[in-house]
């Protein structure tokens, strides 16, 4: 890999043109994660059975918890998605760096 294919200010605009998209991906894993809780006391509420055991089965097999499951399960996937692709960017730039002070080193060599 050479300093001319990485350009730290792509990586640094992509970095500030996420930012928000990832702040948003958290915050709808960690509403997701709360709120699975509740729905699972909600549907408990909601079922007949007078054990808490069975209360239980029926909220974990419920339609409604399991989309709640489903969507908490797509909303990590994205998080984690967006935290990699800032890693990645972040990487880059330490890259650029770290070739740029070796270019300078080799500068100061040969002079």
């Amino acid at each position: 890999m050479t300093e001319q294919e990485i350009n730290p200010f792509k990586c640094l605009d992509f970095m500030r043109d996420n930012a928000k998209a990832l702040g948003h991906a958290e915050k709808n894993v960690t509403y997701l994660t709360e709120f699975r809780k509740s729905k699972k006391a909600l549907l408990m509420i909601e079922c007949d059975a007078k054990t808490e055991s069975a209360q239980e089965s029926y909220a974990y097999s419920h339609p409604d918890y399991i989309q709640v499951i489903t969507a908490l399960a797509e909303a990590k996937e994205h998080f984690v998605e967006l935290r990699w692709l800032m890693i990645t960017a972040q990487a880059k730039i330490e890259v650029w760096r770290s070739l740029e002070s070796s270019a300078r080193a080799e500068g100061k060599a040969t002079q």
